[in-house]
């Protein structure tokens, strides 16, 4: 396979099914969705099978356990993955929103309307899922897509993809809406860095830091992406035992290896020792390992030593860092200099320490009295997400249908001309 060819043909066939996606009804693409909604459950031994192949290859590979994790599928994930694409189809067509209206004093009207982005490149690790995800998002929102997932998902992602594909054809919509690079080689990944020609707008990572890293350091076009998910949880001295001890627990060990998942867990060193004792024990209890300061180690039996690596680490395991901090000033002053702006949460019954931390921590996503691991788009309404972005600049949180829209004016008048 000539792979700059090949990568060259998929961005020409992306470009000219984009321009097709643009003015496309959204009943179209709805029913293309709902179609693939309905094949990828029809179709569920299929992917399971193709599953298990990748499976076997992760583990002979001896792959990290949050990367196996979130290659298998089940039936319940499958159902899951349906689910969202028919919530994605659900939604609201962004195309063509008008955003805002203003009237000048010359009688000009001028429209902000949401427009597609164009062609969107998908680079990803492990996560099956995301080919549906993507796929769907993308085509909702009117772009063109370009899959390239991971070697160790090769087989479930061609299994899902191969529904998607049907999906766009019982709504006579162009195949190469949705392509999925058909190699595994990483040079397919450089030319994608490259923009294909200038056939790719935007470029979304999702996997590990390796990856995401290289991404965004080599790449010649925009990127959505967040490097780590140092997600942290901070006990105010006026939370409940009951109530913290169930947020954390569930934001650290419901799912330890996706990345809203929390890294740090910070406590407010005016807690009852009581209520330390009973939260980290129940943290050990449920299998987490604890990587603890002086103090925490002096109030609870089992706990390692934590460092100043811990405070900078994503685990993606059952591993959390704990810190006694002096009140909400240390906390939030803890959280700036070590998130990495995924996502944090506060549990207080305090209405004003909530307001605080919510206004001055600067991540993409904070939570009041809720677990970490609400930080997805589904959670959010957004019926599945393409990624997390902790940048600034354009989209910020999880990356949804409107995320994937950008805008453009239009100015309609009645013969107005600029005097001299």
């Amino acid at each position: 396979m000539n792979i700059v060819q090949t990568m060259e043909e998929l961005g020409q066939r992306a470009r000219a099914s984009a321009r097709i996606l643009a003015t496309t009804d959204d009943l179209a693409k709805s029913k293309a969705i709902r179609s693939a909604a309905t094949i990828i459950l029809k179709q569920s031994k299929q992917i399971l099978i193709a599953n298990r192949r990748d499976q076997d290859a992760a583990e002979e590979a001896d792959l990290p356990s949050a990367m196996l994790d979130r290659l298998k599928l089940n039936e319940t994930r499958i159902e899951s993955i349906a689910t969202g694409l028919n919530a994605i189809a659900d939604l609201p067509n962004p195309v063509g929103e008008v955003i805002s209206t203003t009237e000048r004093p010359n009688g000009l009207r001028i429209e902000r309307v949401r427009t597609p982005l164009g062609v969107i490149g998908v680079i990803y690790e492990s996560r099956p899922n995301v080919t549906a995800d993507a796929g769907a998002l993308c085509l909702k929102s009117g772009n063109a897509v370009i899959l390239r997932g991971g070697s160790d998902s090769h087989y479930s992602s061609q299994a899902i993809h191969q529904c998607l594909i049907e999906g766009l054809r019982s709504a006579n919509l162009p195949v190469a809406s949705i392509q999925l690079v058909p190699t595994t080689d990483r040079a397919a990944v450089g030319e994608m860095l490259k923009g294909l020609n200038s056939n790719l707008d935007v470029l979304v990572p999702r996997g590990g830091k390796s990856l995401v890293s290289r991404v965004q350091n080599e790449s010649r076009i925009p990127v959505f992406a967040h490097l780590d998910g140092i997600c942290h949880v901070y006990v105010d001295r006026e939370a409940t035992l009951e109530m913290a001890l169930e947020i954390v627990l569930n934001s650290k060990m419901r799912r330890p290896g996706i990345c809203g998942a929390a890294e740090t867990l910070l406590i407010d060193k005016s807690w009852p020792d009581q209520h330390v004792r009973e939260l980290v024990t129940s943290l050990q209890q449920a299998g987490c390992e604890v990587r603890a300061d002086a103090l925490i180690r002096k109030n609870v039996d089992g706990c390692l030593a934590a460092d100043e690596s811990d405070w900078k680490t994503e685990y993606l395991d059952a591993i959390i860092s704990i810190k006694l901090v002096n009140g909400l000033d240390e906390a939030i002053e803890h959280i700036n200099q070590y998130s990495s702006h995924h996502t944090e949460s506060i549990v207080t019954a305090n209405d004003e320490n909530a307001a605080r931390f919510l206004k001055e921590i600067d991540s993409a996503i904070l939570l009041h009295n809720a677990s970490t691991q609400f930080a997805d788009g589904g959670e959010f309404g957004m019926g599945a997400e393409i990624g997390i972005a902790t940048g600034k600049m354009h989209a910020r949180g999880p990356v949804g249908v409107e995320q994937l829209t950008c805008f453009n004016y239009r100015v309609h008048g009645s013969g107005q001309i600029r005097p001299s």
